[in-house]
């Protein structure tokens, strides 16, 4: 894929997602970085592109390109680039566990970086871990891994300077649900994940506030009949998002279906990308584990367990369309709408007076075009 091409300020559409609904012959202008009107033809127009949509919005994403999020701001720079052209506009940058200290520098850093401006599309943080389970601790380095003390917490959250949006927590550690409320009153969206919480403890986790269950079905209790376990209490509990990583590895595609088909609009497309996305196979590194990367899976080296996945999200949205025959405007919610309201991202939708956050796909659902493609 070549880099796309920026859109002129009048875009025609053979087909253009607005929030409430898909237009056919429809078109819309953009100026300054802000959508400024929309409209229909009568019929089809010569030229036009054959979608329109949101940008793309990835609210868990490690790094691509070759590079990590927690690399530098050269590594860092490259992911967010990576992405950038595969009309992803808005998205946080995802950290994985390692020691408070650490991830509290890494975080700084990130934070810097995010209020220049250098990370072109990347608006906040996600730490994913370090207050995991050991037992579903997946990619994360199990000497990393720590219990949520409110110390610990508070030291992560005020090193990002309101940019840490979103934190995954295993809500069976002492601790847990505690961390729960006190990541929700600081403003920051808590997720449930990499834990081994059943049923209840999951819906409490939600009750008392959570408000995302991290990459459903990886990493977490099954779904069983007499234990529907976290799962279950995610599709149960108001307002609760799941995440859905749609590479074909994570997920059978019909269970990614269905779940996405009963999430509703809580469904969100997810990468979870770590650096081999939009990159070559070998072997690399994350969170100072050797990962492996062969068809575009990424294992450990060591365990062989999934290692975040080789995703960028027009590749998801094409398999969202393509395999599991979701329609267009299911699809942009998933992959726009929900997860800019999930954690309070610019963008998400068109509409009059928003953000100009466009991306145009071809027949082939490839990403041809972008209103706004940020170049760190």
């Amino acid at each position: 894929m070549g880099h796309p091409r920026p859109l002129p300020e009048h875009v025609d559409a053979d087909l253009l997602v607005l929030p409430d609904g898909v237009v056919a012959h429809a078109w819309v202008e953009h100026r300054d970085g802000v959508v400024t009107a929309v409209g229909h033809h009568d019929g089809p127009v010569e030229g036009a592109y054959p979608l329109v949509m949101p940008g793309f919005v990835d609210i868990h994403c490690h790094g691509g390109g070759g590079a990590s999020f927690d690399g530098g701001l050269d590594a860092a720079r490259t992911a967010a680039r990576t992405h950038a052209r595969r009309g992803t506009t808005a998205m946080l940058a995802s950290l994985v566990s390692a020691p408070v200290d650490v991830l509290a520098e890494q975080v700084r850093g990130l934070a810097a970086a995010i209020w220049s401006g250098e990370l072109g599309p990347v608006r906040g943080i996600h730490l994913e871990g370090p207050f995991l389970s050991p037992d579903h601790r997946g990619a994360h380095d199990p000497d990393a891994l720590t219990l949520p003390t409110e110390e610990a917490v508070a030291t992560l959250v005020e090193a990002g300077g309101g940019l840490v949006r979103m934190v995954t927590i295993a809500p069976e550690l002492r601790g847990g649900l505690k961390a729960v409320e006190q990541l929700v009153a600081a403003g920051v969206v808590a997720a449930v994940g990499h834990t081994d919480a059943d049923y209840a403890l999951a819906a409490e986790a939600f009750a008392r506030g959570a408000t995302v269950l991290t990459h459903a079905s990886n990493a977490m209790l099954p779904i069983h009949h007499r234990a529907p376990g976290p799962i279950v209490a995610a599709l149960e509990a108001p307002g609760v998002r799941l995440e859905v990583i749609l590479d074909g590895v994570h997920l059978h595609d019909a269970w990614a279906r269905r779940l996405l088909t009963d999430a509703g609009s809580r469904g969100v497309l997810i990468t979870d990308a770590m650096a081999a996305a939009d990159a070559s196979d070998g072997t690399y590194e994350l969170g100072g584990l050797t990962v492996d990367v062969a068809d575009g899976t990424a294992r450990l080296a060591d365990t062989g367990a999934i290692a975040g996945s080789t995703l960028t999200m027009d590749a998801a949205v094409r398999r969202a369309l393509g395999e599991l025959r979701m329609d267009v405007a299911a699809v942009a919610r998933a992959a726009s709408t929900a997860p800019a309201a999930a954690v309070g991202l610019p963008g998400g939708a068109l509409e009059v007076g928003g953000p100009a956050h466009l991306v145009a796909l071809d027949a082939s659902y490839e990403v041809v075009a972008l209103s706004a493609a940020p170049t760190p």
